[in-house]
Parts: structure tokens; C-alpha cells; sequence
């Protein structure tokens, strides 16, 4: 580097990722200059999110070395000293924003991780919800926001603290025309204020790419070129960037491509009409997603529908196919009304979701013939069906491949092949091209011209490029559920006097917005709200062009960057405790688990689960029938263990009525019962049936029969010999201490303290990790200076506090509900509970460091407490009794000595002096789970 030379923002050597055995990065090796907007193009899968998860320090270096502002990327105190000069903006519509928070809340939440105080954030927020037009909307939910919206909040959470590199991965992608102006306009006055500051944005708009300073292009892993624009167009010499781009692949990716030229169409189709909507109109409870659509289509069309984020493009589509029902007005297609349980109309129309939707477990082969079946296609015409869609959509080559395995190209001809196979009369597609690279897009544009052209087949497709919208018949331009104009795309230029489409559709979108506004004031809630109009900036903001020296700092980000984070920062960990605290209090499905679930189940089972046998009913088969063998009837029936039934007639009733569950025992007295008696027979026999079908029942059912039958021949014995038939007759007195009435509820309430207090807060404290790796914002946590401890204990500490507030409700509802007698100290149990729960929610964390969907979550958790638990802990059988892994299991399992504790609390009348040697383990469990829930838990991506 030549002296003065300003040093590159990121330099990668050598850089290799794989996902398994997918190779995303391949042998990488470049310099990004420093103070300057780089863009990354190429199509979704070609290494771009995984090369800026690299370079924000998001993502392990597998191999090769990362630098970034000066620092080695795999070092981990670099990136604690980096991680506050970095900003990244993920990808995905919000993807690092919390739904249930509002606008102010998700900023102030990354103001705390960035450990500024109080009257910082509020100032810092104040300023950007200003700059980014957001400042009438700071309390409407995240999960209420247009594309455009979440996408500028994103943004203002990346911003809170100053950085010098901004990382975007496509920051647009779904995002309606007008959204994208104002979101770059908004990064270039950033950009004038901070002109030091690196800004790395991954696109798939090569219009966006046009006005940036540096690029990167890339495919499969590998760079095809760098430069800046007007370098890599004067290189491949093409008039745009996607002919550049195309230009640039290998001879065998861009082999066959031609330009998609679709010939007009006939005048002779326009009197058959394919798609009819009349006054359409859709409304959600208060809220109109569809506000009086109308339109006709005529057959072979190719009509554009275009419109900003959340306008009501995706349920018109659903109402035309009959997914859903309209609210109001009518929907025909080819002159029939759309019924929604009408399977005839489905059968006419072909859809294409926006998201993938075949099956991934299902090979090419299967999908398609699984469709044709759904479709109730006549079995012997299957086969040639899917041969023929099979070599339109090029897929012969890997019919037997899964899906997962294809690049996006291909899937998206799979899916319109699946979408084609019962020959559909329309074809309607929900933005079937984003994320396909130039050269795919356009040969999916020429089959559609081919279907359109060659086949007559109606084709309504939704899109955000707008050289895709060129390319359609005709047009409608959607915003707010209503349909702003409908002509062919050049009508609508020449209408507005624009110089393009996209100007166009921008300008009617600013004028439709500007209307609403002045009809009506924003709303403080609801979905698909108009973008709020950004401040007046010039079109071509004056930012300089070229590598610019980093200028001094502001005093508070120089302050910020001259400060190294702190390694324990009180804000951090507590901005995790508020975070928990509000979403769980908008979560009403999350909050009734926290603080009824437990109760419910405590209720569930100790009314549910009861060990006590009694009011077992039977019935005699007496056939006998003289007084003593009534007598000795009304021996059992006299106890309050059983209950009389109607009498047996023969063995076939006694079958039937024990198989059906109405008699637990059927008593057999055998005819001449009272003559043997009094004759002194010794071989007197009654018959005693039990249903044996629950053992343990059964052998106490089997006690009760024996001992009153002795209680009967010593009453007899003494009526027909007196006293002395009974001398020497020694009996033992039996007493029960601490449940004199042998009650089995005691003795369950106590003992699911343990097993409620562990499950429920263990499982909410692994879901809400687990969640977070779902939703992709485990990334807030890779690229902030939040430490593990932080992470772990901020999220802990919610649920320690529920897990409290439902121990108190269990204990009230066991002393009030059930009447269990509390005998100890209650400040003892209080105490143990508190050590118990902390340990159980260490286990929740400790088991989401393995665990990355929230069902294995919820059905992993939910095994390893339970299990342990019921049985190794003492709630059945003591541990002293265990052998082998169980008692180990017994030893260690915190449930063990909480058990000892509740039962010695409730039943025995123990305090802290009694129970001292259960406590230890608990104080020890808590620290030592949470300490291997820390050192498990990843600060990158693997």
C-alpha cells in the first residue's frame, strides 16, 4: 500500500464457507475500499449474505482470513472492540426487528445493546425517526409496517450507534418502487452527513446497482468481476448492467440465452373474457385489504399487477382463485362465478405462491405427479402429462433430484411447471421471479410469452421490476386496496409525462398517498399503511464519488469508538429482560403459558391423577341367597371402600359389565354357602373377580376383599364359639404420620411443585432462544457487544420472576383449592423454589445452545424434565431405592432435592435447620447449568 493511501474497509484472502455440502464461498480473495457504496449483485444463492455475515462478524471464518477495520474477524476481542463501529441490516423485510414492539421500542431496544443511556437514545431516536419520515408512527407495532416501513426502521436500528461500515443484504428485495427512492435517498443524505462512512449493500436490482460507486459481481461462490459500473458495462460492452452482468457468467450459464421479445397479441382474443372482477372487496374485521376492484382480461393476456408493499395485490389473487372468499362483489372466470368450495374452477386456474411451496421430502418427478393426482387427472394420461411438462420446462435432467438440491432458476420452472400440469386456462403468478438471476428470469419470461402467445393462456403475474412490467400486455397499478390505473405500460409513461415506468408508478403512488393523507390522519394501527413521505432531498444527492479519508467523528461516536465496550454492561442484559417482559405481554398465547400454565396442570392433575381406592363399585353373584350370604355381603358394602350394584345374573352379565368398566369386583358366593358354614366345612370357597387391567389397583383392591373376609370369619367365629375362638389373637395398631388420612392428594399436590415449577419455565426459557434462531434475529446478538452472560441472564430473568409468581399461585391453589395442610416454613420453601427455578431455566437455556426449531424445543424440553422428573427425583419410588444411571440420574437431578424440600415443607412440619443438605445442591445446580448454557452458546453463526 502506498504511503497516504487510504487502507481497505475489508480485506478477505483466500475465503471459503460451505453449508454442509454446499459450497457458498469458494477461494474469494478481495480488497473493499473504504468510504465508498459497494454493491454486491448477482441472484439469490451465489454467496452474497454469507460473504457480509462474514465480513459483520455474524458468521465463523471457516477458512481464509477476514479483515475488517483493521482487525482479524477471527479473533474474538477484535470483534468485541469491532461489533460497535458495525451496522448489519439483514436480510428479509424486518428480519432484525421484534413484531410485537413498536417502532420506538425496536430502536430504543438496539440504543441499550450499544449500552447508551437513557437521554442519548431518545435523542439519537428523536433524530432519525425524523430524518427517515417515521417520527408520526413511533408507536405502531413492527408487525403493522409496510415493506417500506420495517425497512427503514431496520435501518434506524442499524444507525443508533454511529458506524463507520453499514452492512445492507438487499435492503429492497420485495420492496415496492416508491420504498426503494426513499430508502436510498435516505442512505445518501446519511452519506452526506457521514462521508467516512462504508456502505456494503447485496442486490438483486440492477437499477439500484447502477448508482453505486464500487461493485462486486458474483456466481457460485466466486467473483466474476469488480469495478464500478460504468467499468463493468465498458468491459463486456452492454448498454445496461443486466446485459453485463449476462455477459459475465460462464459460456455454460449464459449458453442459449436470448433476449424476451413477446409478439403482440391478436385482436380476435379480446372478446373472450378470462378474468372478470366486479367491485371486489375484502375486509379483515375493520380493516379493508380490498377496497371496490374491478377489471377484465381478456384470454391469452399478460396482465401486470403492480403496487406498493401490503396494497392488497396477494388477496386479490387469493379471491380470483378462490382461496378466499370476498367480503363484497363477484370474481368470474370465463363467465362462471368463483366459488370457493367449487373444486371445477380451481381446475381452470394455475397458481404460483410468491414463497416456494412444493414438497422438499418429494422428488421433481413425485411433485409433479402428486399435483396431476390433486388435480384429478384421468391415472393413464399422468405420465405423458409429466413427460410433457418435463421437456417445456427443461427439467428432464433431474426429475429423481429433491427440489432443496436445484438453484432458484430451476425451482421456479419446476413450480410453473406443477402450476401448468392439469393444463389451466390462467396462470396466476405471485412475483415468481425474485431472487432468479438475469439469465433465468428471462427464460421463464419467454416460456410465459410462449404460453400466452402459442397456448392462449391468461396469465396475471405481480411484480416489483419494473423491465418485467414493460414486458406484460397491460397493467394496473395498485396502493391502499384500490386500483389507481389500468393500461398498457407505455399509455401510463405517456399519461403521467415520465420518462419511465417506474417513474410513472412512482409519481401515481405520490399523488394517491398525498389524497389519503389529506382525507384522512394516519392511523395509529393497522396493517398496510401508506409509507410516510420522506423528507425533500435532492434526487442525486452530492455524495462523493471515490475513496474519502474517514473525517473526524462526531464527539459521540468518536467518543463511542475511542471507548472499547465494556465486558459487563448492566443496559445490555436488561434490554433482553424488557424485551422478554413487552413481547410476552403482547403474546397472549406465550403469557398464558407463563402464568396459567402451571395452575392448569397442577388442577389437571390432582384432580385428574388419584391414587386413593375407593368407591370401587361391585356386584354379587349370590347363589346361595340366604341370610349369611347376605350378611356377608353387607360386610363389603358396609365399607367405605365400595359401593353396591345391582346383582350378577350369570357369568356372561359379570363379563359384560367388568369389560365395560361398571364393577371393579364381582363376588361369587357358591350355592350351599351357609350349610357349610354351619356345618364347619373347611372347604368353603367365594369366587372374587377383579379387574386386574391396572395392577397396582387391582393388588389393593385384592387387600381390601382378604382383610374384610377375616374381619367376617373372626365376627363369626367369636357369634358361634365366643371369646375363647380368639384368644392369643394378637393384632398390630397402625398410624400414619403426616397424612393420617392416607390421602393420595397430599402427596401429589406437594410432589408437582417440583415437576411444574421445572417443565414450564425450563420450556419458556428455551423458547425464547430457540425463537430467535428461528426468526433469524439471533443475529442482533452475533453482531452487538452483548455477551453471552448478557444474553443468557437477560432472557433468564423474566421467566425467574414468572416461575416465582406461578410458584405462589401453586402454593395458594394447593393450600385453598386442594386443602393440603402446610405444616413448615414457609420462607424455607420460598427460598428453595427460587434456587429451583433459576435452575430450571438454566436447563431451558443450556438445552436451546442444541436445539434450532421451537418443536424439537418444546418436545425436547418437555422429555428431559418430565422423565427425570416423575421418575428418578422421588416422586414415585425414593431415590435411595434407584440402581445404576437412575440413581445417578436421582443424585444430580435438581428435582430431587426440591422434591424432599416441598414434601418436608407441606407434610413434616421441616424448616431450614431439617433441611439444610437439600439446599446446597440447588445453590450449586443453578450457577453450574447457566455456566455451561454460557460456554456452550455460539457468538457466530456455524
Amino acid at each position: 500500500m502506498s504511503p497516504g493511501a487510504v487502507p481497505p474497509v475489508a480485506r478477505l484472502e483466500h475465503v471459503g464457507l460451505s453449508y454442509g455440502a454446499t459450497r457458498a464461498l469458494d477461494d474469494v480473495t478481495l480488497d473493499i475500499p473504504a468510504g465508498r457504496m459497494i454493491g454486491l449483485i448477482g441472484p439469490d444463492g451465489v454467496g452474497k449474505s454469507s460473504l457480509l455475515s462474514l465480513i459483520a462478524g455474524a458468521h465463523v471464518v471457516q477458512s481464509g482470513r477476514v479483515e475488517v477495520l483493521g482487525g482479524d474477524m477471527a479473533d474474538a476481542e477484535h470483534r468485541r472492540l469491532t461489533c460497535p463501529r458495525i451496522a448489519y441490516m439483514p436480510q428479509g423485510l424486518g428480519k432484525n426487528l421484534y413484531p410485537t414492539l413498536s417502532v420506538f421500542e425496536n430502536i430504543d431496544f438496539f440504543g441499550r445493546l450499544f449500552g447508551q443511556d437513557q437521554a442519548e437514545r431518545h435523542r439519537r431516536i428523536a433524530g432519525l425517526l425524523k430524518a427517515t419520515g417515521l417520527d408520526p408512527f413511533p408507536d405502531r407495532p413492527a408487525g403493522k409496517l409496510s415493506g417500506g416501513m420495517k425497512q427503514k426502521v431496520g435501518l434506524c436500528c442499524a444507525l443508533i450507534h454511529d458506524p463507520d461500515l453499514l452492512i445492507l443484504d438487499e435492503p429492497t428485495t420485495g420492496v415496492d418502487p416508491l420504498s426503494r427512492r426513499q430508502f436510498w435517498q435516505l442512505i445518501d443524505t446519511i452519506r452526506r452527513d457521514r462521508p467516512g462512512m462504508s456502505v456494503m449493500v447485496a442486490t438483486a436490482y440492477m437499477e439500484e446497482a447502477q448508482d453505486f460507486d464500487w461493485l462486486v459481481a458474483m456466481e457460485d461462490g466466486r467473483l466474476l468481476a469488480t469495478g464500478t459500473p460504468a467499468e463493468l458495462t465498458a468491459r463486456t460492452g452492454t448498454p445496461n448492467l443486466d446485459a453485463a452482468f449476462i455477459a459475465l457468467l460462464p459460456e455454460e450459464k449464459r449458453r442459449g440465452h436470448r433476449e424476451v421479445v413477446i409478439p403482440p397479441r391478436a385482436d380476435a382474443a379480446e372478446a373472450d373474457i378470462a378474468i372478470e372482477a366486479e367491485h371486489l372487496t375484502m375486509r379483515f374485521g375493520d380493516f379493508v385489504a380490498v377496497d371496490d376492484v374491478s377489471f377484465r382480461i381478456p384470454r391469452g393476456e399478460i396482465f401486470g399487477f403492480l403496487g406498493s408493499n401490503g396494497c392488497g395485490k396477494t388477496t386479490t389473487m387469493k379471491m380470483l382463485t378462490g382461496l378466499l372468499p370476498a367480503s363484497e362483489g363477484t370474481a368470474r372466470l370465463f363467465g362462471r362465478e368463483v366459488d370457493p368450495n367449487d373444486i371445477e374452477v380451481r381446475r381452470h386456474v394455475g397458481y404460483m405462491s410468491q414463497a416456494f411451496s412444493l414438497y422438499t421430502e418429494l422428488t421433481v418427478r413425485q411433485n409433479l405427479d402428486l399435483h396431476a393426482r390433486l388435480f384429478r387427472l384421468a391415472p393413464e394420461t399422468i405420465p405423458g402429462r409429466i413427460e410433457e411438462m418435463a421437456a417445456r420446462f427443461d427439467l428432464q435432467d433431474i426429475m429423481d433430484d429433491l427440489p432443496d438440491a436445484l438453484p432458484l432458476g430451476i425451482r421456479q420452472r419446476l413450480s410453473l411447471a406443477v402450476a401448468m400440469i392439469h393444463a389451466p386456462d390462467i396462470l396466476i403468478l405471485d412475483e415468481p421471479t425474485s431472487g432468479v438471476d438475469p439469465v433465468a428470469r428471462d427464460g421463464f419470461w419467454q416460456i410465459l410469452s410462449d404460453l400466452s402467445r402459442k397456448d392462449s393462456v391468461t396469465i396475471f403475474v405481480s411484480t416489483h421490476f419494473m423491465n418485467e412490467a414493460e414486458l406484460c400486455d397491460r397493467i394496473s397499478l395498485m396502493h391502499a386496496g384500490r386500483v389507481l390505473v389500468s393500461d398498457t405500460p407505455a399509455a401510463i409513461v405517456r399519461k403521467r409525462g415520465a420518462g419511465s415506468l417506474e417513474e410513472a408508478f412512482i409519481a401515481y403512488l405520490e399523488e394517491a398517498i398525498d389524497a389519503r393523507a389529506k382525507t384522512a390522519p394516519p392511523a395509529a394501527g393497522g396493517t398496510s399503511a401508506p409509507a410516510p413521505a420522506t423528507p425533500a432531498v435532492p434526487e442525486k444527492p452530492p455524495v462523493p464519488a471515490g475513496p474519502v479519508p474517514p473525517r473526524p467523528a462526531s464527539p459521540p461516536a468518536a467518543a463511542a469508538h475511542a471507548a472499547s465496550p465494556r465486558r459487563f454492561d448492566p443496559r445490555r442484559m436488561f434490554a433482553y429482560t424488557r424485551r422478554e417482559a413487552l413481547e410476552l405481554r403482547r403474546d397472549p398465547i406465550r403469557a398464558t403459558l407463563a402464568l396459567l400454565g402451571t395452575v392448569i396442570l397442577m388442577f389437571v392433575v390432582g384432580y385428574g391423577i388419584n391414587m386413593d381406592v375407593d368407591n370401587l363399585s361391585f356386584a354379587v353373584l349370590d347363589r346361595d341367597d340366604t341370610a349369611l350370604s347376605q350378611d356377608y355381603v353387607q360386610q363389603i358394602a358396609g365399607s367405605r371402600y365400595f359401593i353396591e350394584k345391582p346383582p350378577i345374573t350369570d357369568y356372561a352379565d359379570m363379563d359384560r359389565r367388568m369389560r365395560d368398566g361398571e364393577i371393579s369386583l364381582a363376588i361369587e358366593i357358591p350355592p350351599g354357602f351357609a350349610r357349610d358354614v354351619a356345618r364347619g366345612n373347611k372347604t368353603v370357597e367365594i369366587g372374587a373377580w377383579i379387574d386386574g387391567a391396572m395392577p397396582s389397583r387391582a393388588e389393593t383392591v385384592r387387600g381390601y376383599v382378604q382383610g374384610m373376609h377375616a374381619a367376617w370369619l373372626t365376627q363369626k367365629a367369636r357369634q358361634r364359639y365366643g371369646d375363647a375362638a380368639t384368644v392369643g389373637d394378637f393384632r398390630i395398631e397402625i398410624r400414619y404420620r403426616y397424612n393420617p388420612g392416607v390421602q393420595s392428594l397430599v402427596a401429589i399436590v406437594p410432589a408437582m411443585l417440583p415437576l411444574l415449577l421445572m417443565m414450564i419455565p425450563a420450556m419458556l426459557a428455551v423458547l425464547s432462544v430457540v425463537r430467535e434462531k428461528e426468526l433469524g434475529s439471533i443475529t442482533n446478538f452475533y453482531v452487538t457487544p452483548v455477551t453471552r452472560f448478557e444474553f443468557l441472564v437477560g432472557k433468564q430473568l423474566p421467566y425467574v420472576a414468572l416461575a416465582m409468581l406461578n410458584f405462589a399461585m401453586l402454593v395458594a391453589f394447593a393450600v385453598f383449592i386442594f386443602r393440603v395442610p402446610f405444616t413448615g416454613s414457609l420462607l424455607a420453601l420460598s427460598l428453595a423454589a427460587l434456587l429451583y427455578v433459576f435452575a430450571a431455566t438454566a436447563l431451558g437455556l443450556l438445552l436451546s445452545t442444541f436445539m434450532s426449531s421451537q418443536i424439537a424445543a418444546i418436545f425436547g424440553t418437555a422429555l428431559l424434565t418430565l422423565i427425570p422428573a416423575v421418575n428418578y427425583s422421588g416422586m414415585i419410588d425414593p431415590v435411595t431405592s434407584l440402581q445404576g444411571a437412575g440413581a445417578f440420574v436421582g443424585q444430580i437431578y435438581p428435582a430431587t432435592y426440591f422434591m424432599t424440600i416441598a414434601r418436608g415443607t407441606f407434610s413434616k412440619g421441616l424448616g431450614f435447620a431439617d433441611l439444610a443438605g437439600s439446599f446446597l445442591p440447588l445453590l450449586i445446580a443453578g450457577p453450574v447449568l447457566l455456566g455451561l448454557g454460557i460456554a456452550l452458546l455460539k457468538k457466530q453463526a456455524s
